[in-house]
Protein backbone atom coordinates (compact mmCIF):
# COMPACT_ATOMS: atom_id res chain seq x y z
CA UNK A 1 0.00 0.00 0.00
CA UNK A 2 1.28 3.30 -0.90
CA UNK A 3 1.78 6.34 0.89
CA UNK A 4 -1.19 8.21 -0.99
CA UNK A 5 -3.39 5.66 -0.07
CA UNK A 6 -2.61 4.92 3.96
CA UNK A 7 -3.00 8.63 4.21
CA UNK A 8 -7.18 8.37 3.19
CA UNK A 9 -6.68 5.76 6.21
CA UNK A 10 -8.27 7.61 9.89
CA UNK A 11 -5.14 5.46 12.17
CA UNK A 12 -2.69 7.18 9.73
CA UNK A 13 -4.25 10.54 8.57
CA UNK A 14 -1.99 12.47 11.04
CA UNK A 15 1.45 11.58 9.54
CA UNK A 16 3.52 13.31 7.47
CA UNK A 17 4.66 12.11 4.23
CA UNK A 18 7.96 10.80 5.36
CA UNK A 19 6.37 8.77 7.90
CA UNK A 20 3.75 7.39 5.67
CA UNK A 21 6.39 6.06 3.43
CA UNK A 22 8.28 4.74 6.79
CA UNK A 23 4.29 3.07 7.04
CA UNK A 24 3.79 1.92 3.52
CA UNK A 25 7.20 -0.12 3.94
CA UNK A 26 6.64 -2.61 6.94
CA UNK A 27 2.87 -3.74 5.37
CA UNK A 28 2.51 -6.61 2.97
CA UNK A 29 -1.02 -7.39 1.25
CA UNK A 30 -2.99 -10.49 1.93
CA UNK A 31 -5.93 -11.54 0.00
CA UNK A 32 -9.42 -13.76 1.62
CA UNK A 33 -12.19 -15.81 -0.33
CA UNK A 34 -15.85 -14.83 1.04
CA UNK A 35 -16.27 -16.27 3.79
CA UNK A 36 -12.99 -16.79 5.17
CA UNK A 37 -11.43 -16.12 8.38
CA UNK A 38 -8.36 -13.64 8.77
CA UNK A 39 -8.58 -14.43 12.42
CA UNK A 40 -11.20 -15.95 15.38
CA UNK A 41 -12.52 -14.97 18.58
CA UNK A 42 -9.59 -16.48 21.31
CA UNK A 43 -6.55 -16.46 18.96
CA UNK A 44 -3.60 -14.54 19.91
CA UNK A 45 -3.13 -11.67 17.25
CA UNK A 46 0.54 -10.41 16.13
CA UNK A 47 -1.07 -8.36 13.69
CA UNK A 48 -3.79 -5.61 12.56
CA UNK A 49 -5.63 -5.17 9.19
CA UNK A 50 -6.56 -2.03 7.19
CA UNK A 51 -8.77 -3.00 4.20
CA UNK A 52 -7.61 -2.18 0.53
CA UNK A 53 -10.70 -3.72 -1.18
CA UNK A 54 -13.75 -5.56 -0.36
CA UNK A 55 -15.66 -5.98 2.75
CA UNK A 56 -14.54 -7.62 6.18
CA UNK A 57 -17.47 -8.53 9.03
CA UNK A 58 -16.22 -8.45 12.74
CA UNK A 59 -18.94 -10.60 14.75
CA UNK A 60 -19.35 -12.52 18.03
CA UNK A 61 -21.05 -15.99 17.98
CA UNK A 62 -23.20 -15.62 20.68
CA UNK A 63 -24.25 -19.64 22.62
CA UNK A 64 -27.91 -20.41 21.37
CA UNK A 65 -27.74 -17.51 19.13
CA UNK A 66 -25.33 -17.82 16.58
CA UNK A 67 -23.03 -14.93 14.79
CA UNK A 68 -24.11 -11.54 15.78
CA UNK A 69 -22.50 -9.37 13.54
CA UNK A 70 -20.90 -6.56 14.92
CA UNK A 71 -19.96 -3.97 12.89
CA UNK A 72 -19.06 -4.59 8.51
CA UNK A 73 -15.84 -3.09 7.56
CA UNK A 74 -15.35 -0.94 4.36
CA UNK A 75 -12.16 -0.06 2.51
CA UNK A 76 -9.55 2.34 4.17
CA UNK A 77 -10.85 0.83 7.54
CA UNK A 78 -8.55 -1.15 9.97
CA UNK A 79 -9.02 -3.76 12.38
CA UNK A 80 -7.46 -6.00 14.89
CA UNK A 81 -5.22 -3.11 16.06
CA UNK A 82 -6.33 -4.37 19.94
CA UNK A 83 -3.33 -6.99 18.78
CA UNK A 84 -0.54 -4.69 18.41
CA UNK A 85 -0.83 -3.15 21.64
CA UNK A 86 -1.75 -5.95 24.02
CA UNK A 87 -1.13 -9.79 24.29
CA UNK A 88 -4.67 -10.23 24.83
CA UNK A 89 -6.69 -12.99 22.66
CA UNK A 90 -8.86 -11.92 19.70
CA UNK A 91 -12.21 -10.19 20.92
CA UNK A 92 -14.06 -11.08 17.80
CA UNK A 93 -13.85 -13.12 14.96
CA UNK A 94 -12.92 -11.33 11.28
CA UNK A 95 -14.33 -12.71 7.69
CA UNK A 96 -13.96 -12.18 4.94
CA UNK A 97 -17.72 -10.32 4.22
CA UNK A 98 -17.17 -10.56 0.50
CA UNK A 99 -13.80 -11.37 -1.41
CA UNK A 100 -11.28 -8.61 0.10
CA UNK A 101 -7.60 -7.43 0.14
CA UNK A 102 -6.24 -6.56 3.02
CA UNK A 103 -3.03 -4.77 4.44
CA UNK A 104 -1.14 -6.23 7.01
CA UNK A 105 1.50 -5.19 9.73
CA UNK A 106 2.72 -7.12 11.87
CA UNK A 107 3.43 -5.83 15.99
CA UNK A 108 7.24 -6.84 16.06
CA UNK A 109 7.60 -4.22 12.46
CA UNK A 110 5.24 -1.48 14.16
CA UNK A 111 6.77 -2.07 17.28
CA UNK A 112 10.48 -1.29 15.54
CA UNK A 113 9.01 1.76 13.93
CA UNK A 114 7.38 3.61 16.31
CA UNK A 115 10.26 2.88 19.18
CA UNK A 116 12.80 4.39 16.01
CA UNK A 117 10.50 7.34 15.05
CA UNK A 118 9.01 8.96 18.69
CA UNK A 119 6.66 11.45 17.00
CA UNK A 120 5.00 8.88 14.69
CA UNK A 121 4.54 6.49 18.22
CA UNK A 122 2.46 9.62 19.45
CA UNK A 123 0.36 10.02 16.76
CA UNK A 124 -0.87 6.35 16.51
CA UNK A 125 -0.68 5.62 20.11
CA UNK A 126 -3.04 8.74 20.33
CA UNK A 127 -5.38 7.51 17.32
CA UNK A 128 -5.47 4.10 18.66
CA UNK A 129 -6.75 5.43 22.38
CA UNK A 130 -9.59 7.61 20.55
CA UNK A 131 -10.51 4.71 18.43
CA UNK A 132 -10.64 2.16 21.72
CA UNK A 133 -12.84 4.92 23.13
CA UNK A 134 -15.07 5.82 20.29
CA UNK A 135 -15.71 1.21 20.19
CA UNK A 136 -16.21 1.52 24.00
CA UNK A 137 -18.73 4.13 23.96
CA UNK A 138 -20.52 2.12 21.08
CA UNK A 139 -20.61 -1.15 22.73
CA UNK A 140 -21.79 0.23 26.02
CA UNK A 141 -24.61 1.78 24.12
CA UNK A 142 -25.52 -1.49 22.31
CA UNK A 143 -25.28 -3.03 25.97
CA UNK A 144 -28.04 -0.05 26.70
CA UNK A 145 -30.06 -1.18 24.23
CA UNK A 146 -29.67 -4.87 25.20
CA UNK A 147 -31.02 -4.56 28.65
CA UNK A 148 -33.74 -2.37 27.51
CA UNK A 149 -34.80 -5.21 25.24
CA UNK A 150 -34.84 -7.95 27.48
CA UNK A 151 -36.69 -6.06 30.23
CA UNK A 152 -39.65 -6.74 28.05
Amino acid sequence: MDAAVLKKVALFEGLTQGQLAKVAQIGHSRTYPAGAFLFREGETGQEMFVIAEGKVRISKSVPGIGEEALAILEPGQYFGEMAVIEDSPRSADAIAHVSCSVWVIERSRLDQLMFTDKDLAYVLLWTFVRTLSERLRETNEKIKGFFALSRF
